[in-house]
């Protein structure tokens, strides 16, 4: 089991091409714990601006019926992906891992597999 900055320090170097991670809590929209970011890519609004896609997500499932579980969201800009893991099990219910990635060197589909390995030996 790993904790928070160790898993998001292992993000930022196992997986190609992601620039930033954060452990957000979704309920109060708070950065737990960051990793990357710059002066014109501030972390905590981007953790905390994520809390709201999240929580439209659950809403929109909630009246639609829909009984499965989110296991992760992704945003596709012009250069970059922006990947939100929740964490289910071990008190992560209302977290998520999120990462941002470059497209011109990510492997999407590597870095989602990576993410979810991270988050499964996530001890929060």
């Amino acid at each position: 089991m790993t904790n928070a900055e160790t898993a998001l320090k292992d993000a930022i170097a196992s997986i190609e091409g992601a620039s930033a991670a954060a452990l957000v809590d979704y309920t109060s929209g708070m950065a737990l714990g960051t990793i990357g970011g710059s002066k014109s890519f501030d972390l905590e609004v981007a953790a905390a601006g994520n809390t709201d896609v999240v929580r439209a997500k659950l809403r929109t499932m909630e009246h639609l019926g829909i009984k499965d579980e989110i296991e992760d969201i992704l945003i596709t800009l012009n250069s970059q992906y922006h990947l939100i893991r929740l964490i289910k099990g071990r008190g992560g219910n209302g977290l998520f891992l999120y990462l941002v990635l470059d497209s011109s060197r990510a492997n999407l589909a590597m870095a989602r597999h990576q993410l979810k390995k991270i988050e499964a030996e996530l001890e929060v």
